[in-house]
């Protein structure tokens, strides 16, 4: 499990004086981008191959809430991976001092090629790396039918 440590600072909360929801989505984010630079994925690395990362949904689900000026944890556990290292899934908790689950956060994410804009399997070098991370016991190796699992597909409108 890999555990990133951060102060909830007067940016981070909303009008209720607690933990906002977009802190929560920042604080992931960047747990991540350091978990990936810690496993040699750092932006130079993966830059050379021409790969970023995106997300394709966050399901958040709160339990406790958290105020300024607390210390906060929030932990990494690879759930998922596609045998090409294109797809993968990280579940986030939060955690108090004392160690109370906060809240609990599903993402799916994927790599895309930045030249043409389209999802990509990873390159050898950095997939050997992405085998090699911490993973959840219910880690699953994942396929594009886990991708639609949800059944949402974009709904376009007329805007004239």
């Amino acid at each position: 499990m890999y555990k990133k440590e951060f102060e909830i600072r007067w940016s981070d909360v909303d009008a209720n004086g607690h933990l906002a929801n977009s802190a929560y989505t920042n604080f992931m984010s960047h747990a991540r981008m350091a978990f990936f630079n810690e496993q040699g994925f750092s932006m130079p690395e993966i830059r050379k191959f021409n790969v970023g990362p995106v997300v394709f949904y966050e399901h958040m689900y709160y339990f406790k809430e958290s105020f300024l000026g607390a210390p906060i944890t929030v932990t990494i556990e690879v759930s998922g991976l596609s045998e090409d290292g294109m797809l993968f899934k990280f579940e986030h908790n939060f955690y108090n001092e004392k160690g109370e689950n906060l809240a609990y956060c599903e993402m799916q994410g994927a790599w895309i090629d930045l030249k043409v804009r389209k999802l990509t399997q990873l390159p050898e070098e950095l997939l050997s790396l992405a085998q090699k991370f911490p993973k959840t016991q219910s880690f699953k190796i994942l396929t594009k039918e886990d991708t639609r699992k949800y059944g949402i597909k974009p709904r376009n409108i007329d805007l004239n």
